[in-house]
């Protein structure tokens, strides 16, 4: 099976790539694996059959343990049998199965099988066995003799070829009379000795067919019409024999030898003679099957017959033999079929007749592929070849069934399968592969239907595969272009692939009936968790099946122009994005109108949907305010919030609780791009960017964001639960505290780099020292960071890890960041005011950026120091202390070598001044514990 459903999958995959070699290897591929997993489920149904027969054998085989005693149930006991004495065994009329104990070598090696081998090492492994059967399975000392005569009659016919001592005509009929008397021979111990007979009569066979050939072909003493027909005559005198003595060896040798009379001695010959020769030699073959089993003589005949035909077609096939070719053609799938017949009805097993795969596959795939090479450049040529042998297997399929349903099961099934894959496949090769996936769909939804209603997994199992066989040609052969709305190709087969799915889901909500047999228990194992996979395959092509005629493009009007699309490029993303979001909301509503939780799924996902919507458009230029983008983020973001307050309020599946909590979450960060997007908008409008406005205007978005919440969901976290109204009822911390932190870091670290980097150019508008955009963002900055931790410490139940935000290591990073900010202020203001240039070498250079820092940090010093010692806080009046060391340091080392001596001298004297009047108002608060903070050491 693994080879014909490479066969299969080779030619469906060439018909639907328009004959190109690529759907030749990519089909075969699929049929290798498709036919693989057939051959284990066949194979698996026949062992749970046998072993339900064996069981029911032994069961009715097994003694009665217990017999009526005259006073009650007395276990029977046998008599001892007499010494030396062996007691008879009981003779049952059912064929006996052999038991064997299981010991600990055997269950090793049997666990310790290694898996089935491929089709090459299967291949090399039958020729081994088949030569090794032959050579010892019967006389091997004769048929080791008969080797060793044909060597040394050719090394006889060498020496004297060479040795030139007699003609070649006359060693010729030498080895001709030689064959002739082992022929003779053979036939004259038939009886006494059958196997010694029947192996002479086959050398003496294969002897003539060898020394006719060499006669006509290699020699030319002969001519090759008498050769021609001396073989045939040979082929029947061996037919006669084979079946005079019921020797399937001798009829496999002279039909071996039959049929390789016109590769031998054809040569140019007339093609209509050749195929009439195999006509009457499969007609034989066809005649010896009425009476005999003979499966190898069978598999001759077919590999024989479809070989040659195989090769002559690649190799010397003219469109004037056509007729001929298709008469041969289709009387030689009608014999080997009608052979495969003959051969179950001859052959009987455990199970019913025996099927031989070989005659029941070969003819179709084998003789399919040829029908395609003859009919493909017709129209619709190759479709009507699959009809024409999908009717022919299901005529089959419809007799045997009619005639022999009970010993021809496992036949009729296979005889419908293959007849109802060749309806399948005419759908593609007659409506084009846009077209087909609609059909497939429509038949996969159909089959599994069917397969629901009778209880039985190979239909449902062959419709999944054909849904998905729907879904890879939909997105093989995607095209966009098309002038008409939702009557084109694409949306069709999406649509109707993603309905088909849906479908399928629905029949899959509750466990499904199956016949109970091994294969069917470990199918309903894995059918038990395609629910949720084939409602998301439907959703998923229902989704692309809109978002195909989102993206779709008009074809040109001209030729040479490029296809219009519908809709802006820049606008496809949002309406992709709109598409799945109401798509969601359907779902949702099908979730809770009929209770089914799977179709809920989509609704958790829409937030992923809107931020690769938002990216989409934002790299392709276009922004939230944009005309219609506004109308659409309006309608998108609406069923979005409509979603989440319906998933809220409905009971939450088991593990949806984090999940909504981070929809929440992530809404507010997507806010955050969005409202800096809408800024950037109006900079791009007012052509300001490289101005401090585009600089700040991110930070603005992220401090905006970060006030809003600390307002609104800070407040949430002093108020009772039940007070709140949606969301805040219920996801308060998660907005305060987890929506908050990155967009707390965010405005952190826009702030300390925008205070670090941005010169504060104001244009159009002149440069206002504290009041710039600058400067007050980042006075915005720093506050919204500080009632944010203020708030969230003041929480009646603080959120888990923002008990943090009270440590000395928090205050101390917002510290930093004033400290930062007072200082790059001074920068601005002696870039703009001063005339420094905004460059890192200039600034510090700059000895009255120097002498400025000097003043500045010696102010903030006091200022801390002073406030240390009114609130007695010893560790803040510690810090100024240190920043007046620092102070101090810095005139030393850096300001004491400024070539300036103006600013030199201010620098100095005004820090004197200043630490006078700290050592005068601020003296060091006494060591008295404070509430809230550690005592350190002066």
């Amino acid at each position: 099976m693994i080879v014909w459903g490479g066969v299969v999958g080779a030619l469906i995959g060439w018909s639907l790539a328009d004959f190109e070699s690529f759907g030749l290897y990519l089909g075969m591929l699929a049929g290798v694996i498709f036919g693989w997993g057939l051959r284990r489920s066949v194979r698996a149904e026949i062992a749970n059959a046998a072993q339900m027969l064996r069981g029911q054998l032994d069961e009715a085989l097994a003694p009665d343990p217990i017999a009526q005693g005259p006073t009650g149930l007395i276990p029977k006991v046998s008599p001892p049998s007499p010494v030396g004495r062996a007691m008879p065994k009981p003779v049952s009329p059912w064929p006996a199965f052999p038991q064997v104990e299981p010991t600990p070598e055997s269950t090793a090696k049997r666990e310790s099988t290694p898996t089935e081998p491929g089709i090459v090492e299967a291949m090399i492994a039958a020729g081994v066995e088949t030569a090794r059967t032959w050579l010892f399975g019967g006389n091997t000392i004769v048929r080791v003799g008969l080797i060793i005569l044909f060597v040394g009659l050719s090394f006889l016919a060498s020496y004297a070829a060479s040795a030139g001592l007699f003609p070649i005509e006359f060693r010729l009929a030498l080895v001709v009379a030689i064959g002739i008397a082992l022929l003779a021979v053979g036939f004259k111990t038939r009886t006494t000795r059958p196997g010694f007979g029947l192996a002479l009569q086959g050398g003496g066979i294969a002897v003539i067919y060898l020394t006719l050939f060499a006669a006509a072909k290699l020699y030319d003493t002969f001519p090759v019409l008498a050769a021609f027909i001396l073989m045939v005559v040979v082929c029947g005198l061996g037919c006669a024999l084979a079946l005079l003595q019921r020797s399937q060896p001798l009829a496999a040798t002279a039909f071996t030898g039959g049929f390789a009379v016109p590769l031998l001695l054809a040569g140019g010959g007339d093609i209509v003679v050749v195929f009439a020769y195999y006509a009457i030699l499969n007609l034989a073959v066809l005649f010896i099957a009425q009476r005999q089993a003979w499966r190898a003589l069978n598999l001759i005949g077919f590999f024989a017959t479809f070989g040659a035909a195989a090769l002559w077609a690649m190799t010397r096939y003219q469109p004037g033999d056509f007729i001929a070719a298709q008469s041969f053609l289709i009387l030689s799938v009608l014999i080997y079929v009608m052979t495969a017949v003959l051969y179950a009805q001859r052959t009987s097993g455990r199970l019913g007749s025996v099927v031989d795969t070989t005659l029941l596959f070969g003819p179709a795939m084998v003789g399919f592929g040829l029908e395609v090479g003859l009919v493909h450049h017709r129209p619709f040529g190759t479709a009507f070849a699959a009809l024409g042998f999908a009717a022919l297997y299901l005529a089959v399929a419809s007799w045997t069934m009619r005639y022999r349903r009970t010993s021809f099961r496992i036949m009729n099934e296979t005889l419908l399968a293959i007849g109802i894959g060749f309806v399948t496949l005419a759908v593609p090769l007659a409506l084009g592969a846009r077209w087909t996936s609609a059909a497939w769909a429509l038949e996969g939804a159909g089959a599994f239907w069917v397969g629901v209603r009778q209880a039985r997994w190979m239909p449902r199992l062959f419709g999944i595969l054909l849904q998905l066989l729907a879904a890879l040609i939909v997105m093989s052969v995607w095209d966009n272009v098309s002038a008409l709305p939702l009557a084109n190709p694409n949306f069709v087969g999406a649509m109707l692939v993603a309905l088909a799915g849906l479908a399928t889901a629905w029949s899959l909500r509750a466990a499904l009936l199956h016949s109970g047999s091994r294969i069917a228990r470990f199918y309903a194992r894995i059918e038990a968790d395609l629910a949720g996979p084939a409602f998301l395959f439907g959703f998923a092509f229902w989704c692309a099946a809109w978002t195909g005629e989102a993206v779709r493009v008009l074809p040109p009007r001209y030729a040479g122009l490029a296809p219009t699309p519908v809709f802006d490029s820049g606008l496809q993303p949002l309406l992709v994005g709109l598409v799945f979001v109401a798509s969601a909301w359907i779902a949702q509503a099908m979730s809770r109108r009929w209770r089914w939780p799977v179709a809920g799924w989509p609704s958790y996902t829409t937030l992923p949907a809107l931020a690769l919507a938002f990216a989409g458009t934002t790299a392709l230029g276009r922004h939230v305010l944009d005309t219609p983008d506004w109308a659409l983020w309006i309608a998108a973001i609406g069923v979005h919030l409509r979603l989440l307050h319906a998933n809220d309020k409905s009971i939450p599946a088991v593990g949806t609780g984090p999940l909504l909590k981070g929809v929440h979450v992530g809404g507010v960060w997507l806010a955050v791009a969005i409202l800096a997007d809408c800024l950037w908008l109006g900079i791009a409008r007012g052509d300001l960017w490289g101005t401090a406005w585009a600089e700040v205007s991110g930070l603005i978005a992220a401090v905006a964001v970060l006030t809003a919440l600390t307002a609104w969901a800070g407040r949430a976290l002093r108020t009772p639960d039940a007070a709140m109204r949606w969301p805040l009822n219920s996801h308060a911390a998660a907005y305060a505290w987890y929506a908050a932190i990155p967009v707390a870091a965010l405005t952190y670290a826009g702030a300390l780099m925008t205070a670090l980097l941005s010169s504060g150019a104001t244009a159009p508008l002149p440069y206002l020292p504290l009041l710039n955009p600058v400067d007050l963002t980042l006075a915005l900055s720093l506050g919204g960071l500080e009632l944010w931790r203020r708030t969230l410490l003041a929480a009646k139940s603080i959120p888990g890890g923002a008990a943090a935000l009270g440590s000395r290591w928090t205050t101390a990073a917002l510290a930093g960041l004033a400290f930062v900010m007072v200082n790059t202020a001074w920068l601005r203001f002696a870039h703009h005011k001063l005339g420094v240039r905004w460059e890192t070498e200039d600034l510090l250079a700059s000895v009255i950026v120097q002498t400025g820092l000097a003043i500045l940090w010696t102010s903030l010093a006091l200022a801390l120091m002073v406030l240390a010692c009114q609130r007695g806080r010893r560790t803040l009046w510690l810090t100024g202390a240190g920043l007046l060391a620092l102070t101090v340091v810095k005139l030393l080392l850096v300001d004491l070598g400024n070539a300036g001596g103006g600013a030199r001298i201010i620098a100095f004297i005004v820090v004197g001044l200043l630490m006078l009047v700290v050592g005068y108002l601020a003296p060091i608060p006494p060591k008295v514990a404070v509430p809230g903070e550690r005592i350190n050491a002066a």
